[in-house]
């Protein structure tokens, strides 16, 4: 990891280093700081990689140490994105490439752990690094505005830092947030409806329409969240075909309700459910889905969406209704409807999901439920 010509190496960084960094830290940034905490918390985490610019040559310039910069990046858990959290270059070393230097190399880690997306913020006044991201293939996407301490805007850029195979499939798909924290399922079938017919509004009133017909009116011990049965109904009410795809019979999402009669309840629901789908021809498969299914469905002209769990996004264990946009031989893509008040609507849109996180994914609580609405226009 060596640059001998350009004077510098890279290489890891150690808690022995930390002492360093905070100098770094303190001379290259005057707010929004990296404590020696959060320090030591990103050298011994699995998710972070840290690497620093150290220079080879024996005159340090009167500076306490030989580290000449450092660069930080975050690996998010579950996704193929990663973040670039810092970037900082001793004034005395800059010009140099160190900069370059370390980003490529934080690329490259990234996309050795299977990332496919680099992002990033940085301040809309500082010229400098918006050209060097700029240079490197890094595109704005958005803006946060009084995102520093000291109240300057922050940019939002984005680089794709791996291609994936071109032997794949996109489908354009809107994105829509849901208004309510139990709504992913509405959400979900809005955006699936309007991929196949633009002229489809993804709006609140639909939104809670389609809740209203769909719930399974309890889970957990909020209201209701959407049975894969009522949203086939509400697509079919709509004018589109509608397929399920469940692996079990019985009456879903029962395990995480303590109470007799919710369960009850629920039961009833889902038997209620069913029945509506033989009389109305909603085609249902009690079986397990497979990523193949996907695919077929995806080519065949359905819009797809499945029930997953968010624990390998927020590590929560919640059952949540997402839209497939896309596949190649690296991901599925998703739309998730669910967006945290520290996202942006883009973080959330065609997100890249690696195929063995996929399958782990789309297997809920203990007995691994799998379940899939797959919607198409009437023909």
């Amino acid at each position: 990891m060596s640059n001998p010509a350009a004077g510098f190496r890279i290489r890891e960084a150690q808690l022995s280093d930390v002492a360093n960094l905070l100098a770094i830290e303190q001379t290259c940034f005057s707010v929004d700081r990296l404590s020696k905490r959060s320090f030591r918390h990103h050298i011994q985490s699995e998710h972070s990689a840290l690497l620093l610019a150290e220079d080879l040559s024996e005159q340090t310039d009167g500076n306490p140490s030989n580290l000449l910069g450092y660069g930080l990046i975050w690996l998010h858990k579950g996704k193929r994105l990663s973040r670039l959290y810092s970037l900082a270059v001793m004034p005395h070393a800059r010009g140099r490439g160190i900069a370059q230097a370390l980003l490529d190399k934080l690329e490259k880690h990234a996309a050795e752990n299977g990332k496919l997306f680099m992002r990033l913020e940085v301040s809309s006044n500082n010229q400098s690094a918006i050209t060097l991201y700029k240079a490197r293939g890094y595109r704005i996407f958005g803006e946060y505005c009084d995102y520093y301490q000291d109240h300057s805007d922050a940019l939002r850029m984005q680089k794709q830092i791996r291609t994936p195979s071109q032997n794949g499939f996109n489908r354009e798909t809107p994105w829509y947030k849901q208004s309510t924290e139990f709504n992913c399922g509405p959400a979900s079938l809005m955006m699936a409806m309007a991929s196949l017919k633009p002229e489809q509004l993804c709006e609140q009133t639909l939104e809670l329409d389609i809740w209203r017909e769909a719930t399974t009116i309890f889970m957990t011990t909020g209201h209701g969240g959407c049975h894969p049965f009522g949203l086939a109904l509400a697509a079919k009410q709509r004018g589109f075909d509608a397929n399920v795809m469940v692996n079990q019979a019985n009456p879903l999402f029962i395990d995480g309700v303590r109470t007799e009669h919710k369960k009850y309840i629920m039961t009833v629901v889902h038997e209620q459910f069913a029945h509506r789908c033989q009389e109305q021809g909603v085609d249902v498969h009690f079986d397990d889905l497979s990523q193949k299914q996907v695919e077929d469905w995806l080519r065949e002209g359905w819009a797809v969406l499945v029930l997953i769990s968010t624990y390998r996004l927020d590590g929560k264990k919640a059952p949540h209704w997402v839209v497939v946009t896309g596949m190649d031989d690296l991901c599925f893509y998703l739309h998730d409807p669910d967006c945290d008040d520290d996202q942006l609507p883009i973080d959330c849109q065609y997100m890249p999901i690696a195929r063995t996180d996929f399958d782990r994914m789309t297997a809920f609580g203990a007995r691994r439920l799998r379940a899939a609405v797959a919607i198409r226009p009437v023909l």
